[in-house]
C-alpha cells in the first residue's frame, strides 16, 4: 500500500479546486499594527498592510493587553502546568472566568484553549445531557458549532439561515415535553449579517428551549461593555448560555462560555475537551483579563472601528466595487469565482503590499467567492484609501465583475436553502 501517494492525491484535489490553502508568513509589528513584515518563501521581506486580520480593535497590540501579559509571564512563568484538575488552575485564570462571568451578567463561565474548542464540547455536552434532546441548528452555523451538534450524537433540525418562521415550524412539529436546545450566531462573519436574537428567544420561551449564541464576532466590539449583541440590544437575561472568543476583540487567545453556575458545573465535570487538555497559561489569561476589563471601560475602540468600517464601504462602493452590504464592521466584497478570488488576492500582495486572504468554498458557497476585508480602529483614512486604490486597479486588471454582490449572495442562500442537500450548512 502506497500510504503517501493517497496524501498527495488529496492534497492534490483541493489544489485542482483552487481549494489548496496558502498561509501567509508575517510578523506583526508591535505598535504598528495593521503594519507587518511578509516573507515570500525566501529571505525577502518587506512591510505590509494587514486587512483581514481577526484582531478587529487591534487590542493583540494594545499597551495594557502586552503590559499584563509580559508582567505575568515574568512573575509565574510561561506555562500553566497541567489540566484544570491537575495544577493548572491558575490565579489569573480564575479572575479571567470571574471577569467573563461579569462582561455577560451570568453565574459563572468556563474558559477553553480555543473558540472551536468551546463550541464542540459545550453544545455536544449540553445536548447529551438532556435527556433526547433535538438540536435546532441555523443553516449557516460555524464549523465548530455543526462539530457540536454532531458530537452529541443527539438529533437535530436545520433551520433556514435567520428563518424565523421555519425555525417557528421546526419547533412546533416536536413534541412540547422534549429538551430542546437552539444554536445559533449573533454575526455570521462571512456575510456580516446579524440574526434576529429577540424573536429567537420569543420562540424559545413560547417553545420550551434552551438558547445557545455564539457570539464570537462580536464580544468586545458591541454592547456599552463590549458583551455582544445582545448585550447591545438588551437581551442577556434570555439567552441560556453565550459563547464567545478572547483571540478576535479581544486580541489574545482561547474560548469560553458563560452561563448559569448549574450549566457550568456540568460541562466542567463531563466535558472531555475541557478535562483532559492542559489550561491556559496564565500569562495569556492575565491578558485576556486586561483586554476585556479596558473594553468594558472604553468605547473609544468600539467606536473608532465602527467608522472606519463604514467609511470603508462607503468609499469602495463609491468606487463600484461589489461590496455586501452589512451592518456589522464586516466588507465583503464579493468575486464569485475561486481562481479569480486567489488571483486578486495574490496581486493585491505582489503589487500594492496589501494582504487580504481568499475565502473560497467550503467556507462559502461556490459561486460567492471573497475577499472579507476588517477594518480596524487602527487603519487610517489614508490607509482606506489606498485600499481603493489597489482593490480598483486589480478589479480592472482582471476585468472582475462589478456591482452584483447582493443579487449573487441572495441566490446563493437560495439554492442552499433547499435542505435536502446540506444537513447541516456553515
Amino acid at each position: 500500500m502506497d500510504y503517501r501517494s493517497i496524501f498527495e492525491d488529496a492534497v492534490d484535489t483541493l489544489r485542482q479546486e483552487k481549494r489548496y490553502r496558502v498561509f501567509a508568513d508575517l510578523e506583526r509589528i508591535a505598535g504598528r499594527f495593521p503594519r507587518a513584515v511578509y516573507r515570500d518563501g525566501s529571505d525577502n521581506a518587506r512591510e505590509i498592510t494587514i486587512w483581514c486580520s481577526n484582531d478587529y480593535l487591534g487590542m493583540g497590540q494594545h499597551e495594557t493587553t502586552i503590559t499584563a501579559m509580559q508582567e505575568t509571564a515574568g512573575r509565574l512563568g510561561v506555562g500553566s502546568g497541567g489540566t484544570r484538575n491537575i495544577s493548572g488552575t491558575n490565579r489569573p485564570l480564575v479572575e479571567l472566568e470571574r471577569s467573563l462571568a461579569d462582561l455577560h451578567r451570568k453565574e459563572g463561565a468556563l474558559v477553553f484553549t480555543s473558540g472551536f474548542v468551546s463550541n464542540e464540547a459545550a453544545i455536544a455536552t449540553i445536548a447529551r445531557l438532556l435527556p433526547d434532546c433535538m438540536i435546532f441548528s441555523d443553516q449557516l452555523n460555524h464549523a465548530s458549532m455543526i462539530q457540536g451538534v454532531r458530537q452529541s450524537g443527539m438529533q437535530k433540525a436545520i433551520f433556514r439561515h435567520n428563518d424565523v418562521a421555519h425555525l417557528r415550524d421546526l419547533l412546533a412539529a416536536c413534541d412540547r415535553k422534549r429538551p430542546k436546545l437552539i444554536c445559533f450566531e449573533s454575526i455570521y462573519s462571512m456575510d456580516g449579517d446579524v440574526a434576529p436574537i429577540k424573536e429567537i428567544c420569543d420562540l424559545a420561551e413560547e417553545f420550551g428551549a434552551m438558547t445557545y449564541i455564539d457570539e464570537v464576532h462580536a464580544v468586545g466590539m458591541y454592547g456599552p461593555r463590549g458583551g455582544g449583541i445582545a448585550e447591545r440590544d438588551g437581551l442577556m437575561d434570555r439567552i441560556d448560555v453565550v459563547e464567545g472568543t478572547l483571540a478576535k476583540g479581544f486580541g489574545v487567545m482561547g474560548g469560553y462560555i458563560a452561563a448559569n453556575k448549574a450549566i457550568i458545573d456540568a460541562v466542567r465535570s463531563y466535558a472531555p475537551e475541557f478535562i483532559f487538555t492542559t489550561s491556559l497559561p496564565p500569562a495569556l489569561c492575565a491578558a485576556a483579563r486586561a483586554s476585556i476589563e479596558h473594553l468594558k471601560a472604553s468605547s473609544v475602540e468600539r467606536s473608532m472601528q465602527q467608522r472606519q468600517a463604514r467609511l470603508t464601504k462607503a468609499i469602495l462602493a463609491d468606487a463600484g466595487l461589489p461590496v455586501m452590504q452589512t451592518d456589522t464592521h464586516i466588507v465583503p466584497l464579493l468575486v464569485g469565482d475561486a481562481r479569480q478570488c486567489k488571483a486578486a488576492s495574490d496581486m493585491l500582495l505582489e503589487k500594492h503590499n496589501i494582504y487580504i486572504q481568499p475565502i473560497n468554498y467550503p467556507t462559502v458557497p461556490k459561486g460567492t467567492e471573497r475577499l472579507r476585508i476588517t477594518p480596524t480602529p487602527l487603519h487610517t483614512d489614508e490607509m482606506i484609501f489606498e485600499l481603493r486604490h489597489a482593490l480598483v486597479s486589480v478589479w480592472t486588471s482582471l476585468e472582475l465583475p462589478r456591482e452584483r454582490a447582493d443579487a449573487a449572495i441572495t441566490a446563493s442562500k437560495l439554492t442552499s436553502g433547499d435542505l435536502t442537500l446540506p444537513t447541516i450548512g456553515g
